[in-house]
């Protein structure tokens, strides 16, 4: 749901909003109608489509979708173009999708690939039966899964023509799971048929359907047109997508990228701290959003109605041996995709770095202090991965806390990965950071170097790096007001 620089970790939640059904490799349908399920295949159209990417009516890059018959059903293909900014940080970032699709429409195959400078991170599928089997590959790492499905696969980005080809009209509403290859997990979609509209597009007023696309929380907009293309796609951030020519989506291309992304989704402080890791309380009043919805409270975050309530833990009498480790859920202990504290590379690094003798806050120390001096801070536009992380040895937020969470595991420490947002310079920006277990749960930033982390980060989301998507919810809706520190 990606961050920036010395702090952020929004890209990957900006857009996942925004190319929710881009980036999710493949869709699979939670509930239709049974007119959904039963459409005439002849009714989704061949189409070669050109889009301006835009940010509040600025040029940022452009997107190519073709979809062509074949004899064993259809072939579809897509792909992205962006120029963004992220702390000041200007970086081109390419999307691909490639799918073979059954004759009706159903998935077969794909082929997703994302890349940025050195940066590239790939992934190939296949269904077979009721099993889908995804490999993925970053630097150098393969990893791959294979899942039982109940319900049929869709390739993501034809899903929206494919439900507007089965006659969709004002009112209908489905759910599907977009499948997100970061994560390695699914979440629920709902489309929404809100009414027939004529917009405005390349000087030419065009009949189209308004669909409502709901994804944790965020609403994107989407127009299709009359015959099953996609006119116009709006999202948060004054992020929007306009069907255009070949021409100009190729040659009218941005002399600027996207405004700081990291700015615009930074909320205001109303009040200026000069040192928050002196700070040993803060409270703070929080509104715009239904706090119900985010992970708020628990640990050191007390949420009393809309008073939240952060307290520094004390690292006074902690244990020298971690005895309880049964009562700590396996999905914190154990590897996971893209947090590889099972590879030789990131047990011996661990060897290296702390001692049997080491009590747990030490080696938590130890860690945090590796990480935060032997990665350099800057914006990445891949998907943040441990090992790659270690390889390359740079990478913002997401990349030090998926970092962190990977050692710390691999050297007896569970780890989770947390999410919300951190004052800097008088504003509160979008942020990750750890939780680890040293005989309770403490925050670390191996980013800023601390332990515990200072109060002023917010945390909205805790767990793996799925449960970032709860951030959605708040983007571009939370206001903060400061009531009292100390």
């Amino acid at each position: 749901m990606k961050p920036f620089w010395i702090l952020l970790s929004l890209f990957g939640l900006i857009f996942a909003i925004l190319f929710s059904l881009r980036l999710g490799v493949f869709n699979k349908f939670n509930s239709v109608s049974e007119e959904l399920a039963s459409f005439s295949i002849e009714r989704v159209p061949e189409k070669d489509s050109w889009m301006n990417i835009l940010q509040n009516g600025r040029k940022i890059g452009s997107s190519h979708t073709f979809i062509s018959k074949t004899k064993k059903g259809y072939l579809l293909k897509e792909t992205l173009y962006i120029r963004l900014n992220t702390m000041g940080l200007i970086q081109d970032l390419i999307l691909k999708t490639a799918g073979n699709l059954n004759k009706d429409f159903t998935l077969s195959s794909f082929d997703f690939e994302i890349s940025s400078g050195r940066f590239h991170f790939s992934a190939q599928g296949s269904v077979s039966g009721n099993v889908l089997s995804v490999k993925t590959h970053n630097f150098g790492s393969t990893k791959e899964v294979h899942t039982k499905v109940k319900e049929r696969l869709y390739a993501s980005s034809g899903i929206v023509n494919t439900a507007y080809a089965s006659g969709m009209k004002p009112g209908d509403e489905f759910v599907l799971h977009v499948f997100d290859p970061v994560s390695m997990s699914s979440e629920p979609v709902t489309i929404k048929v809100i009414d027939k509209e004529k917009i405005l597009n390349m000087g030419i007023q065009k009949n189209s359907m308004k669909v409502s696309i709901q994804y944790q929380g965020a609403t994107q907009l989407a127009w299709i047109g009359e015959h099953g293309e996609v006119i116009r796609e709006k999202g948060l951030l004054g992020f929007s997508l306009e069907k255009t020519t070949r021409k100009d989506a190729l040659f009218g291309l941005l002399a600027e990228s996207s405004q700081d992304l990291a700015e615009i989704a930074s909320v205001k402080s109303n009040v200026i701290f000069d040192n928050p890791l002196k700070l040993e309380k803060i409270k703070v009043e929080i509104s715009g959003i239904n706090t119900k919805d985010v992970h708020l409270e628990s640990g050191r975050q007390v949420l009393k109605d809309n008073v939240l309530i952060i307290q520094k833990e004390d690292l006074a009498k902690l244990p020298d041996v971690i005895n309880n480790m049964n009562t700590i859920p396996d999905r914190f202990v154990k590897p996971e995709p893209f947090i590889e504290s099972d590879h030789p590379k990131i047990l011996n690094l661990v060897e290296k770095i702390v001692t049997d003798d080491d009590t747990p806050l030490e080696k938590a120390n130890k860690l945090m202090i590796w990480v935060h001096k032997n990665i350099e801070k800057r914006p990445v536009l891949s998907l943040p991965d441990a090992l790659a992380t270690l390889i390359n040895k740079v990478g913002d937020c997401n990349e030090h806390a998926v970092l962190l969470a990977a050692l710390a595991r691999a050297a007896g420490i569970p780890a989770r990965i947390e999410a919300g947002l951190v004052y800097l310079n008088g504003r509160f920006y979008y942020h990750a950071w750890n939780l680890l277990y040293i005989g309770k749960w403490i925050t670390v930033d191996a980013t800023f170097g601390q332990i515990p982390a200072d109060v002023t980060h917010i945390r909205f989301s805790s767990g793996r790096m799925q449960q970032q998507l709860d951030i959605m919810n708040v983007i571009g809706k939370v206001r903060l007001k400061i009531l009292t520190f100390q």
